[in-house]
C-alpha cells in the first residue's frame, strides 16, 4: 500500500503557518516558497 501526498499544499501549509508564526519572516517565506515550487516543478517532485 503506497500513498501519495502532493508537495505543494504542504509546503502551501507550512509556509502560511511560518507567516502567522512570524510575520516579519514573510519575505523570506515567500522567497523559500516560490524556489521550492519552482524546483518542484523544474524536476517534477
Amino acid at each position: 500500500m503506497t500513498i501519495h501526498i502532493a508537495l505543494e499544499p504542504l509546503l502551501a501549509l507550512g509556509a502560511g503557518i511560518l507567516v502567522l508564526a512570524m510575520p516579519k519572516l514573510l519575505n523570506y517565506v515567500v522567497a523559500g516558497y516560490l524556489i521550492l515550487i519552482g524546483l518542484v516543478g523544474i524536476f517534477n517532485l
